[in-house]
């Protein structure tokens, strides 16, 4: 039997021996096949950053905080790279080498690949895909996620009609098109509703989970216009998808109503479970296997109100598996969960960060969240509320303790979104690995 393409990597990276990496205090929500982590505090946070008309050169740019207490630009900008348009900047991820980050737009479906080995503290801009909609016939590319030597990209819509039947493309690490995998609809599998969003990987069970939220026609429609059209409100995923990681083939369909967005796998040793947060609904939703072995997902918590609609749109899991943070768009929240008992999790604290709140990004070892503030160009509040921040906060276990704000509106430089973690070259340490572990045996 011919292997595909992306089998044959898969199959050649566990021979190389890559493995998830022990716990260094690196971002906890990355992939497990990145051969690099930053060794002890990071550096700088590239911010992903959507253009705003009149402010600044008006175009999506990557953005380069200093994250480093001794350094004497601590909680500045350092760089700016700009890439000449705006095409709703929104999420980002790094290749398995971590030498090159990839963004894209959900309005122009261009993607930018960022050189960030050179020299960590100025990325620069190195290629342009443009071509994204003609070659895989998907629009918006959302999430990033490496494969070794390769990029699998899940995007949110697609170029027929622009609504939420959309897949997954994937790209060698030059940037070249190898393949495009449609999500499973109705006709192909029961309960299949064919809308896309997140990825994640869990290579010791050889699967990859999928979840759903809309099609463009929605994402780029002002959210108080969306929420009064009920047909549109009924236009956004209620499943999540089990694939098989080796074969690339969807194997199950998991209800999983209101829009699941963010998926983390517990990154603790022996767990084989992941959480998800669904949107519409406020609810946390886990995905275990049951007696019988078959996956299944249970909703097993409310995030604060539903009836206000509160619109949970990040989260990050400890690298221990024991506690989850959890951004609120609507109330400005950020909540913390503890996961200890995963089928039962428990809030034990909240802070209201902003007036709106969307990406958090916590360090392996716990101590520094960061939480940004745009959600998408026409879905962001107006007025006062309009805050437009990166914020770094330091956890001791009991409070988050603000260090320092970034202020994007005074500084013209847009509306952050995004954030991954950077540190000088010299800071980073290689891992090897247990092939047993990333084959599932």
């Amino acid at each position: 039997m011919q292997l595909n393409r992306l089998t044959r990597a898969v199959l050649a990276a566990f021979a190389l021996g890559w493995l998830v990496p022990p716990a260094l205090a690196d971002e906890t929500c990355n992939s497990p096949y990145l051969s690099n982590l930053i060794k002890g505090q990071e550096d700088y946070v590239y911010v992903w950053t959507l253009g705003v008309p009149g402010m600044g050169d008006g175009s999506d740019k990557l953005v380069t905080l200093d994250a480093n207490p001794k350094s004497k630009t601590f909680g500045k900008v350092v760089a700016q790279v700009s890439v000449g348009g705006r095409g709703e900047a929104h999420h980002a991820g790094f290749t398995d080498d971590r030498r090159f980050l990839w963004a894209g737009g959900l309005d122009d479906s261009k993607i930018y690949v960022f050189d960030i080995h050179s020299d960590p503290a100025k990325p620069r801009l190195v290629n342009t895909i443009a071509d994204f909609e003609k070659r895989s016939g998907l629009v918006g590319p959302h999430t990033f996620y490496a494969l070794p030597g390769r990029m699998l990209i899940g995007a949110l819509s697609n170029t027929k009609d622009g609504g939420g039947a959309t897949g997954m493309a994937l790209y060698n690490n030059k940037g070249e098109f190898i393949q495009k995998y449609a999500m499973p609809a109705a006709s192909a599998m029961k309960g299949a509703d064919g809308y896309g969003y997140d990825l994640a990987v869990n290579p010791a069970r050889n699967v990859i989970l999928s979840s759903s939220f809309t099609g463009k026609k929605n994402y780029m429609t002002p959210l108080g216009t969306l929420i009064k059209d009920a047909g549109a409100m009924k236009q956004f995923g209620n499943t999540m998808v089990v694939w098989n990681l080796k074969a690339m083939q969807p194997e199950q369909v998991l209800s999983v109503p209101g829009a699941p967005l963010e998926i983390r796998w517990s990154l603790k040793e022996g767990d084989d479970w992941a959480l998800t947060a669904t949107a519409l609904t406020s609810k946390l939703w886990l995905v275990k296997k049951d007696a019988k072995g078959q996956w299944q997902a249970r909703d097993v918590a409310t995030i604060g109100d539903p009836a206000k609609t509160p619109l949970p749109v990040d989260i990050s899991m400890r690298a221990d598996g024991k506690g989850l943070w959890v951004n609120t768009f609507m109330d400005g929240t950020t909540r913390y969960f503890d996961i200890s008992n995963p089928e039962a999790p428990r809030q034990t604290y909240e802070k209201k960060t902003g007036s709106q709140v969307n990406m958090i990004s916590q360090s392996w070892d716990g101590k520094r969240v960061y939480v940004s503030s745009s959600l998408l160009a026409n879905w962001d509040k107006a007025g006062r509320e309009n805050e437009q921040f990166v914020k770094l906060f330091a956890w001791d276990g009991k409070a988050l303790n603000e260090q320092w704000k970034v202020d994007f509106t005074q500084l013209k430089l847009g509306r952050p979104h995004h954030m991954k973690f950077g540190a000088q070259t010299g800071q980073r340490t290689a891992w090897t690995a247990d092939p047993a572990r990333v084959a599932g045996r």
